[in-house]
């Protein structure tokens, strides 16, 4: 059996105002497809300032949608190959 070594590799990047976190991620995959997805936080007005907080909270909604999105792009690539109707476990 052969074993090949394959690797992504995902950026996140995020945009803050005071009281909104924006994230963006995106995924470059072997065949040349980029997948990209966003998740956002916000403050409510009475929380404390907590910068990492709302990275973490926006970045695993972005890691989140990009993770469904990559799931429908197998299972639709499955169901063109096979001609049947896959069901991805969600």
């Amino acid at each position: 059996m052969t074993r090949i070594a394959v690797g992504w590799h995902i950026d996140l990047a995020f945009e803050e105002d005071t009281h909104r976190t924006r994230a963006a991620a995106l995924v470059r995959l072997s065949d040349g497809t980029e997948v990209r997805a966003h998740g956002y936080a916000s403050r409510h007005p009475s929380d404390s300032d907590q910068q990492r907080v709302g990275e973490e909270i926006a970045g695993a909604r972005a890691l989140n949608e990009l993770a469904m999105k990559l799931l429908t792009k197998a299972h639709d690539e499955i169901d063109e190959a096979s001609g049947r109707t896959s069901y991805p476990l969600t």
